[in-house]
């Protein structure tokens, strides 16, 4: 391993970029020829869309609350550093996730790396929110002390009701370092010790989740930068939260990933700031990082001109109709 923070990052596999100054809505241009986005369906449900950091998102739609990987905590591993210690003390900030999350219904988990999962089990408890992720989430939270009755299993495939809102489940891939591997690889078939440290929350499979809230719009949301093109076939999408790429092993990424998802009308680039410091805005950012951010919105612009781009403020509410 290198020194760069950039270095570190591409160990983890995790997504990376940069961010404006402040978050805007901006009509991409490119080159003639490429897709242009579909319009959407529906009228819009007025629900909101609040950026937590990483992948992490809180979707309020009336007065039911969604979480998709909420990591509030934010504690220091020396990743950003050039210092990573995989032995670091899993930790959950109190204070600082108090209010944020509020009283979700329902907590969605891509995968079960730390800045996903940490936070989830505290957050779980304390608002009886179900969890729902993979096996390996599901054992992590028996694990956690969480009763059964709040943990979901899914693998991909699952449409899942909830009234005023649908959400559809969709086998994914974690993204790939230099090395085409990831950190902390693997899954939990059973339920192990609680975790204490990094290390000990493995990817355990990826997941992508289509949330619909009733009345549209329908917003993919990703927590790693790779994907199964075929899974995603008939998605169509109107707003996606996509991960940025933090290499280059996964070729073609954007205009792959844009036209399996039919050309949404609306990207906004995720997991791409400095998570080991407080939500902040403008969000912290390193050199290397603005530099993945800068090249993936090029992509974006040169392949789906007529795309609009929303880069992310913290905590900042959203809307998409």
């Amino acid at each position: 391993m290198t020194d760069s923070p950039l270095a570190r990052r591409r160990f983890l596999g995790t997504a990376a970029g940069a961010a404006l100054s402040t978050a805007v809505a901006t009509v991409a241009t490119g080159s003639e020829g490429s897709a242009a986005p579909r319009r959407r369906r529906a009228a819009g449900s007025g629900a909101t869309f609040r950026w937590l950091g990483t992948s992490g998102w809180r979707i309020d739609i009336g007065t039911t609350t969604v979480l998709v990987d909420p990591y509030l905590s934010r504690f220091h591993t020396g990743l950003f550093d050039g210092a990573f210690d995989p032995a670091t003390e899993l930790t959950v900030d109190t204070a600082r996730i108090a209010d944020i999350p509020g009283t979700p219904r329902t907590i969605l988990v891509t995968h079960t790396h730390w800045d996903h999962f940490n936070d989830v089990p505290h957050i779980a408890g304390r608002s009886g929110a179900r969890m729902f992720g993979t096996l390996t989430a599901y054992h992590l939270g028996m694990a956690y002390g969480l009763p059964t009755s709040q943990l979901s299993p899914v693998k991909g495939g699952e449409v899942l009701d909830f009234g005023d809102h649908t959400v559809e489940v969709v086998a994914s891939l974690h993204s790939r370092n230099g090395s085409y591997s990831m950190a902390f690889p693997g899954v939990r078939v059973a339920v192990p010790a609680r975790p204490e440290k990094v290390e000990d929350l493995p990817e355990g499979d990826t997941l992508s989740f289509l949330l619909t809230p009733r009345g549209g719009p329908s917003v993919f949301f990703m927590g790693a930068s790779d994907f199964v093109e075929r899974n995603l076939a008939g998605i169509a999408p109107d707003v996606a939260m996509i991960a940025v790429p933090n290499t280059d092993v996964t070729p073609a990424y954007v205009p792959r990933l844009l036209a399996a998802l039919d050309w949404p009308a609306t990207v906004v680039p995720v997991h791409w700031d400095h998570f080991e410091v407080a939500l902040r805005n403008p969000p912290t950012v390193t050199p290397g990082d603005r530099n993945r951010l800068d090249a993936f919105l090029a992509a974006v612009r040169r392949v789906a001109p007529g795309t609009r781009i929303l880069v992310p403020e913290y905590l900042t509410p959203y809307t998409f109709a």
